[in-house]
């Protein structure tokens, strides 16, 4: 579908995870405890396997003739060393569930009044244990939505290729994929989900003004290191919904902007 008005596409894609996140936060306290665990379980599995379609991208032939054949896995592991060093030094996961501990806790003080009004002698440790547990639940939500929507072919070249004016066609395929997808997830993680919305719009919005001022910024090589760096992020995703690891994916972060660059950097020494 061609447009004239870029942008079009992930104001699109968000609505859909709005919709869905909506949707799925309506049901969600309807469910059973036991039906949640599964839910979140079956998350987690189908996490893993996009995450592994994401990894793959490291056996791009783009990727491979640019870089050489030895060298896109290193460049996805020096790029989760580096991102990761950084991250845990700018504590970036603390971070992350700092704010969102402060955006949740404003969310929660309804709540919470109703249940101090019903009880005579307020439960301060009781209070506490729920707001964590809130709180992990919401930055779980969060950071998993955002990641599984913002990193991929989908997000990086639907994005670029609305800002180029070459049609929607991939971010509407994606609209629909993350609309399902958001439902699931808030039925599970609730409210952090719905942010997620947010952190799509300003990733994908980025990525599509780049594609209107610059053209095609990020060459096919580039593209595919960060996608199988983020691959590899979406595993520690998976592992954590799993409760196999909970591995500090929000220090992982900065690893998405190492990728381009030191594929960049191989290539330059070539």
């Amino acid at each position: 579908m061609d447009v004239d008005l870029p942008g079009l596409g992930t104001l699109i894609n968000v609505g859909t995870i709005v919709v869905g996140s909506l949707l799925g936060m309506a049901v969600g306290h309807r469910l059973p405890q036991r039906t949640h665990a599964v839910v979140t379980d079956i998350l987690g599995l189908v996490t893993l396997l996009v995450a592994a379609l994401s990894a793959m991208a490291v056996t791009d032939a783009a990727f491979v003739a640019a870089t050489g054949s030895g060298a896109p896995v290193l460049i996805v592991l020096g790029s989760l060393l580096i991102g990761g060093i950084a991250g845990s030094l700018l504590r970036i996961e603390t971070r992350l569930e700092a704010l969102a501990g402060t955006i949740q806790g404003w969310l929660a003080r309804r709540s919470r009044g109703t249940r101090t009004s019903r009880r005579p002698v307020p439960d301060a440790a009781a209070d506490n244990g729920q707001d964590h547990t809130a709180r992990e639940r919401f930055i779980e939500g969060w950071l998993t939505a955002s990641l599984l929507f913002c990193v991929g072919p989908l997000a990086i070249l639907g994005s670029l290729s609305d800002g180029l004016g070459r049609g929607i066609d991939q971010l509407l395929l994606k609209s629909v994929l993350d609309g399902f997808a958001a439902l699931a997830f808030a039925s599970s993680f609730g409210v952090g989900v719905l942010l997620s919305a947010v952190s799509v719009g300003v990733v994908q919005g980025l990525v599509t003004l780049a594609g209107v001022l610059l053209g095609s910024v990020l060459p096919d090589a580039h593209i595919a290191a960060l996608t199988a760096t983020g691959g590899l992020m979406l595993v520690g995703i998976g592992l954590r919904l799993l409760h196999i690891k909970q591995i500090p994916v929000g220090d992982l972060l900065p690893a998405l902007l190492v990728a381009p660059l030191l594929t960049q950097l191989v290539i330059m020494l070539r």
